[in-house]
């Protein structure tokens, strides 16, 4: 995994942010959850002129948005 976020500085369309770790378009959610057991759905992201920061490292307490948890890594 990759230490520090995605920055995203506008979103245009709605977007999917991969849950289950095994899409092989990361962080971006390319369907591979559709063939693992279980209910994991993918983030959705709304379209939005802000700035939006993604976890890469996997430790945020509020994912899928960075909360600065890589800095203690």
């Amino acid at each position: 995994m990759k230490k520090e976020p995605l920055v995203l500085n506008e979103i245009k369309e709605t977007t999917y942010i991969c849950k289950c770790g095994k899409s092989k378009n990361m962080p971006y959610c390319d369907g591979t959850h559709k063939t693992l057991s279980g209910d994991i759905n993918p983030f959705v992201l709304k379209p939005t002129s802000e700035t939006v920061y993604i976890c890469q490292c996997g430790k945020s307490k509020n994912l899928p948005y960075c909360d600065g948890s890589h800095k203690n890594l």
